[in-house]
C-alpha cells in the first residue's frame, strides 16, 4: 500500500510540473517558449568584462595633481581589438556612394528600389534594392549617375572621378536624455506630453508626441586627406595626402582625417549594416555600435592592470631588449626609432592583457565623452560619462571631445593610460582615428 501511495505521489508531482510548464496551473511561471539566447562574439572585437577602475591623474601628471582619484565601475562591453582601418572605413564610404547611386538610378528604373514588402504592403519611402546589379559603365545609367561626378570644369587633367563632397550619410537617433527628464514625462491624465525639447539647432519646441525625441544628423563621410599637409607647415607630405586613404598598401593602417561627427556616423552605419542582416534572417537586433566613453577606454587600455602607467603594464616605453613598445615620438625628430615614421599597420606591437592592440600610440582615438577639466569631480561612479550634443551656434569650448591614447607624433606622456586630451568635434587630424565598442547584455562571464 505504501509503494502504491509513493508511486501515485511521484506521478502526481510529474503531472503537476508538466502542467506548470505548459499552462502555469495558476502559478507564476513567466512567459514560456522564448528560447535560449546567447550573444555571439562580434567579428574583430574583444570582450571586456565588467569591473572597476581608479580614474584620475597618475603620480607623474603635475598638471592635474590636485584632482583626486575616483573609483568607478563600468559594465561589460565589446571593443574593436584594433583601430578602424582605411579598408574598413572604405566599406562605409563605398556603401554611401552606392546607396546614392542606386537612389539616382531608381528614379528612372524602379527595379533599383523596393516599394512593396513580401505581403504586398506599400513601403514609404521605398528602400534600396541591393540585389539589383548596378553597372557604372552602362550607357543607360550614365545620365542618372552624372551628378555624382566632379563637374567637368573642376576635373584635374580631365579625369572623371566621384565627387567626394557629395557623399553624405543621414541617420536618425533617439535622445533618451531629453526623454528621461521629469518635465518631459507623459501625462496619463491629459494623454499628452507637456514638456519641451531642444532641437539640433538649439531651439526649444513643444513635444508633440514621442517622435519629438527623434533627431537626425547628416555627415559627409569622406576623410579629409589634406590633413597630412594642413597639420605640418614646411613639410613635404603630398605622397601621404594622395596615397594614404585609397592605396592598397595602406589598407590595414588606421583611418585618419575623420572628425568626431564622421566617427559617430560610421558607428550608426555599422549598426544598421549588422541589424539589417540579422532581421532579414529572422534574428533579433543587436546593441548599437558606438564610440567608447572616456572611462570605458581607460578601463580597457589598462588591461586589468590597475596601477600600470602604460597599457603593457610597465613604467617604461622599452622592453627588456631595448625595443620600443608603441608607435610614438620617442626621441627628438627620430620618429623611425620605434619602427615607424608616421602611422603603422594596426597590430604591429603586442596587445595588452585584454587582447587590445595600439591602445597607446599609432593614432589617438575619439571617445563619445565631452571634455571638461573637472568632469571627474561630478560624473557618476556607475558607468560614468559626460556628453553634450553641441549645436552649430555653441561656443567652440562646448565642442571639445576627449581623445585618448596618444599618437605617432606625440611624446610618451600622451601614451599613459590616464592622460586626457581633447580635440574639437568638427576637426580632422592626421593623428586621430577611432575604434568602436558595443554594450554587452545578458552575459555572465
Amino acid at each position: 500500500m505504501k509503494d502504491i501511495f509513493s508511486k501515485g505521489l511521484i506521478i502526481a508531482t510529474v503531472l503537476l510540473m508538466s502542467s506548470c510548464g505548459k499552462s502555469g496551473n495558476g502559478e507564476l511561471t513567466g512567459v514560456q517558449g522564448r528560447g535560449k539566447w546567447f550573444e555571439p562574439a562580434p567579428y574583430g572585437m574583444t570582450f571586456i568584462n565588467r569591473g572597476s577602475v581608479n580614474i584620475g591623474p597618475n603620480d607623474q601628471d603635475p598638471t592635474w595633481s590636485s584632482t583626486p582619484t575616483k573609483t568607478v565601475s563600468v559594465d561589460a562591453f565589446w571593443m574593436d581589438d584594433t583601430e578602424i582601418t582605411n579598408n574598413e572605413y572604405r566599406q562605409f564610404v563605398n556603401w554611401v556612394r552606392d546607396s546614392i547611386a542606386r537612389t539616382l538610378v531608381g528614379e528612372q528604373y524602379p527595379e533599383f528600389m523596393v516599394s512593396e514588402d513580401r505581403d504586398g504592403n506599400i513601403i514609404d519611402p521605398p528602400r534600396i534594392n541591393w540585389d539589383e546589379r548596378l553597372e557604372w559603365d552602362n550607357p543607360d545609367f550614365m545620365d542618372a549617375l552624372e551628378p555624382m561626378y566632379i563637374p567637368s570644369n573642376e576635373r584635374f587633367f580631365g579625369k572623371k572621378e566621384i565627387d567626394s563632397r557629395k557623399l553624405f550619410y543621414t541617420y536618425y537617433w533617439i535622445d533618451y536624455k531629453q526623454a528621461a527628464k521629469g518635465t518631459n514625462r507623459y501625462n496619463y491624465e491629459t494623454q499628452s506630453y507637456e514638456g519641451t525639447v531642444i532641437d539640433a539647432n538649439g531651439e526649444e519646441r513643444p513635444i508633440e508626441n514621442r517622435s519629438s525625441f527623434i533627431f537626425s544628423e547628416t555627415a559627409n563621410v569622406y576623410p579629409d586627406t589634406l590633413v597630412w599637409i594642413r597639420d605640418y607647415t614646411y613639410a613635404y607630405n603630398e605622397p601621404w595626402t594622395t596615397k594614404y586613404f585609397w592605396h592598397p598598401g595602406f589598407d590595414d593602417y588606421p583611418v585618419v582625417g575623420v572628425t568626431w561627427q564622421q566617427a559617430k556616423a560610421f558607428c550608426h552605419w555599422r549598426t544598421k549594416l549588422h541589424n539589417d542582416y540579422l532581421t532579414s534572417h529572422g534574428e533579433p537586433e543587436i546593441q548599437d555600435y558606438r564610440l567608447p566613453t572616456e572611462v570605458e577606454w581607460e578601463y580597457a587600455a589598462r588591461g586589468d592592470k590597475e596601477i600600470s602607467m602604460y597599457p603593457w603594464g610597465g613604467y617604461y616605453t622599452r622592453n627588456e631588449k631595448g625595443k620600443f613598445l608603441a608607435n610614438f615620438k620617442p626621441l627628438r625628430g627620430n620618429y623611425v626609432e620605434d619602427d615607424g615614421l608616421a602611422t603603422l599597420r594596426v597590430g604591429h606591437y603586442e596587445p595588452n592583457h585584454f587582447g587590445l592592440y595600439d591602445m597607446a600610440g599609432n593614432v589617438a582615438e575619439w571617445t563619445i565623452t565631452a571634455f571638461d577639466e573637472s568632469a571627474y569631480m561630478y560624473v557618476n561612479d556607475f558607468n560614468p560619462n559626460f556628453e553634450y550634443n553641441a549645436r552649430p551656434n555653441d561656443a567652440p569650448v562646448m565642442k571639445r571631445k576627449v581623445i585618448r591614447g596618444g599618437s605617432w607624433k606625440d611624446i610618451s606622456a600622451f601614451l599613459q593610460v590616464s592622460t586626457r586630451s581633447f580635440e574639437y568635434q568638427d576637426t580632422a587630424k592626421s593623428y586621430i582615428g577611432f575604434r568602436c565598442v558595443r554594450s554587452s547584455f545578458g552575459n555572465e562571464f
